[in-house]
């Protein structure tokens, strides 16, 4: 069955919402968003989530110390990064840490995907250009793909069922698509996790 993370979590509330509805992860961004938090902010809406539950860092372009910090204090427990980190970077973050690691690949043209296929990163994450955008991209666009991957962008509950059928991917990232005003709907949640598990 197709994994679910809902990503840009802010609120106490939220994670109420999550810890009912129960997707396979969530994310919690520290790249420059309007959905930032900080480290403080970050561990108050850890301690809240229940255990099964995988809280994923999203980074852009951050340093690994920081990144280490974060995932030694048990805030993260998956390194999501959407940045222009390299292979060097990537490897370098496996040397220093066992959490998993998903690199997020814009795809705009046939072979995007293809030129991570033997990255060290443990997932792949397929996005529209610039990420966070809300806009879905071509996905007849992703070609062949061995590793694992979280299909964003543009996701909500009116598309993610024929998402999940046409692309059979790992796991499905949502976060404006379950929004209503900028915050999360937990209306909105629940019943894009129905539609992601049950069709």
């Amino acid at each position: 069955m197709v994994k679910i993370k809902i990503c840009g979590l802010t609120r106490l509330c939220d994670v109420d919402a999550i810890n009912i509805t129960k997707p396979d992860y969530v994310g919690f961004v520290f790249a420059n968003s309007r959905r930032k938090v900080t480290p403080a902010q970050a561990m108050e809406l850890r301690n809240k989530l229940t255990n099964e539950i995988i809280p994923v860092g999203v980074f852009v372009d951050e340093t690994i110390e920081n990144i280490l910090q974060l995932a030694q204090n048990g805030i993260i427990e998956t390194v999501q990064l959407h940045g222009k980190e390299d292979e060097k970077y990537i490897m370098r973050l496996k040397e220093l840490t066992t959490v998993p690691i998903i690199k997020a690949v814009s795809v705009q043209q046939a072979g995007d995907v293809q030129k991570w296929a033997l990255t060290a990163a443990d997932y792949l994450l397929l996005d529209s250009k610039g990420g966070g955008t809300g806009q879905a991209f071509d996905w007849s666009l992703i070609g062949k793909v061995t590793k694992p991957y979280f299909l964003a962008g543009g996701l909500d509950v009116n598309n993610v069922v024929n998402a999940i059928s046409q692309t059979t991917p790992f796991a499905v990232d949502v976060s404006s698509g379950v929004e209503t005003d900028g915050l999360k709907d937990p209306g909105k949640i629940n019943e894009f996790i129905r539609r992601a598990r049950h069709g």
